[in-house]
């Protein structure tokens, strides 16, 4: 996820693996091979484990609403993965951004350096969560960017983009935006949550996007796309721009694969939430896994409340039989830890945990 405002972050500059891969067209260059992972291996597409799907529509209908937020209540509490039907955003719109994006990735380099991440940020061209020159890497380039709010945006990233994908992205990070707090109340309501506790939480929220381009391997079975970890924001979304698969969720133990549906966007929890919630919804570590026969790109939207918010367990889900699970923290001081260190699975959250002393 892309930095706010006012968060340094210490990440070394990488090579592009695009260009790595003219270089090396049949071998994966060591510091690429991760057997420091579980390998890759994709399970049975028989095997019954289908990440559930909500519809947006009757989320909100009248005469569908308590039996759909019942499946949105189960599909955060036993999976932290959904995907999401009729959720209105303009398919012309989708279609813009997915061509804007495919076309930033096929820019010439000496384009793409314009772009390149500076020292001390993680926004641009270049992975993020790199923290020595001996630390394994991920076999993707990346391009982050903070989209709202606007006012924080780097003046050298999303200003400079090109037309019409910066007016594109504009209108889709809007978009975005209203999806995320809408779901986001949506989930507060299906869990019982006091409208009190959330109050204002969301509103002109921080929003960054990570736009993720995995080549295809010569030895897809030796690296990684991207590591498993759990998101540190409240809510991502995530929209599948070509056709090829490759993400993995973790669910009892196995990594099951996500079939995107068509048209459909794909929604995790992440962090903040699992906090807000005293750990009734969790973030779900995924990971991204490539292939040798073609290229996958995808858009996450990453939301989370103000910078400046603090963030708790919610008073109304607290009782002397549930107590606090998690102490209590800025959004800022949430986001610092969790953008300082490698991803490694849910390390940092579980690190925020609050231990409670046996009777």
């Amino acid at each position: 996820m892309e930095t706010p405002v006012n968060i340094p972050v210490r990440s070394l500059r990488v090579p592009c693996v695009q260009e790595v891969l003219k270089e090396n067209p049949t071998m994966v260059p060591g510091r690429y091979i991760r057997d420091d992972q579980e390998p890759p291996v994709i399970m049975d597409a028989c095997s019954g484990l289908q990440v559930p799907v909500i519809d947006l529509g009757r989320l909100v209908s009248e005469d569908c609403a308590k039996l759909e937020l019942e499946k949105l209540h189960r599909a955060c509490k036993d999976w932290g993965f959904f995907q999401l039907i009729n959720h209105e955003v303009s398919p012309e719109l989708i279609e813009k951004v997915k061509k804007g994006t495919e076309e930033l990735f096929n820019m010439p380099m000496e384009e793409k350096k314009k772009f390149w991440r500076r020292d001390g940020e993680s926004g641009g061209f270049g992975q993020a969560f790199v923290f020595s020159e001996d630390q394994k890497l991920d076999w993707a380039d990346i391009f982050n960017v903070v989209t709202l709010p606007a006012s924080i945006r780097k003046p050298h990233l999303f200003p400079k983009l090109p037309l019409p994908f910066r007016d594109d992205l504009d209108a889709y990070s809007k978009e975005m935006q209203t999806l995320a707090v809408k779901l986001l109340y949506l989930m507060g309501k299906a869990l019982g949550i006091e409208v009190k506790d959330l109050d204002g939480m969301f509103e002109d929220g921080l929003q960054g996007m990570r736009m993720n381009y995995y080549p295809p391997c010569p030895q897809p079975e030796l690296v990684i796309g991207l590591n498993s970890h759990s998101d540190g924001d409240a809510i991502t979304i995530l929209l599948q721009v070509n056709e090829m698969e490759g993400l993995q969720i973790r669910k009892d133990g196995q990594w099951v694969p996500v079939k995107p549906l068509p048209g459909a966007f794909i929604i995790n929890v992440g962090d903040i939430v699992e906090i807000i919630t005293n750990g009734i919804y969790q973030s779900i570590e995924h990971r991204a896994i490539v292939n040798a026969v073609k290229e996958r790109i995808s858009i996450a939207t990453f939301f989370s409340p103000r910078i400046d918010v603090e963030i708790g367990p919610a008073p109304s889900l607290i009782t002397p039989e549930t107590p606090a699970m998690f102490r209590r923290i800025t959004v800022a001081e949430h986001l610092k830890g969790y953008l300082s260190r490698e991803l490694n699975g849910k390390a940092y959250l579980d690190a925020m945990r609050v231990r409670h002393e046996q009777p």
